[in-house]
Order: C-alpha cells, then sequence, then structure tokens
C-alpha cells in the first residue's frame, strides 16, 4: 500500500501515476481531488487557490483536517511516493506539507521513494537527504 505526497498542484499527474502503480499490483492512496468547503463541493485546485489568496478560520480548518488525513493515510501504507517535480523555478521540488509527511513516514519506518532527485535549492535538503530516500529517477517500476 502506497501513499503518493505532492504539492497540489501536481494534482493532474497523481491519478496518471495512481493509475500506473494500480496497474503494477499496488493498493494506492492519495489526496482527495475535491473538498467540501462551506457546503460547496470545489476541486482541490481551487482551494489551494483560496488558501493562497486569504486567510480565515473556515480555511485553516480544512486545511488541519486534510493534513491530518493524508497523516493517516501515511500511517496505514507501507510507503510513500514522493511527486517532486519542477515547481516555481526549482527543480525537483519538494514543499513544506510533503517535507512534514516525510518526516512522519520516517518516523513510523514506512519506505520513502521519490519519483526524481532530491531538489539541491531548498534550505532543507539535508533533512531530505537525511531521510535516505529511495530515488527512483522517473521509473515507478522500482517500487518494491
Amino acid at each position: 500500500k502506497i501513499t503518493i505526497c505532492n504539492s497540489v498542484l501536481f494534482y493532474k499527474k497523481v491519478l496518471e501515476i495512481k493509475q500506473k502503480l494500480e496497474n503494477l499490483g499496488h493498493e494506492v492512496l492519495i489526496h482527495p481531488m475535491e473538498v467540501s468547503f462551506k457546503g460547496n463541493i470545489i476541486p482541490v485546485i481551487e482551494f489551494y487557490n483560496l488558501r493562497k489568496s486569504t486567510s480565515n478560520q473556515d480555511i485553516e480548518n480544512l486545511k488541519s483536517s486534510l493534513i491530518k488525513d493524508h497523516f493517516d493515510k501515511i500511517e496505514d501504507s507501507d510507503a510513500i511516493l514522493v511527486l517532486n517535480y519542477d515547481k516555481n523555478g526549482i527543480k525537483n521540488y519538494i514543499g513544506g506539507n510533503v517535507l512534514m509527511e516525510i518526516g512522519l513516514a520516517c518516523h513510523f519506518n514506512k519506505k520513502i521513494y521519490l519519483l526524481n532527485q532530491i531538489p539541491e535549492e531548498l534550505s532543507y535538503t539535508e533533512e531530505i537527504k537525511g531521510v535516505q530516500p529511495i530515488i527512483l529517477n522517473g521509473d515507478i517500476t522500482k517500487i518494491k
């Protein structure tokens, strides 16, 4: 069982990778593609844009709930797969939320796979290296 961890901006690629992993025989857990916000079901990318442009208790409560929900998925999995594509001019980007997910996976002794190389431009590159992730170099068939 694998939980995919990724920046919300990579959500379109998540479904593709999920399908490929399932075709290889893995059970795959992902972030929701839609969320309920103030009584409306909205795409997760819309929620991402809302939380970037405004701050209020409803947004913070939903964000907290989404984090905890994904942590539960990680705890219930055998491994995580970090989809670290280029973002914001940073090669193989890993953001704050995914860094927390990596830390949790490390704490629970889960295998940590990175789709691409460890990003070199981040202030927490050493912390990512410290969990000794398995680098796939884009080849998900290496997941065992």
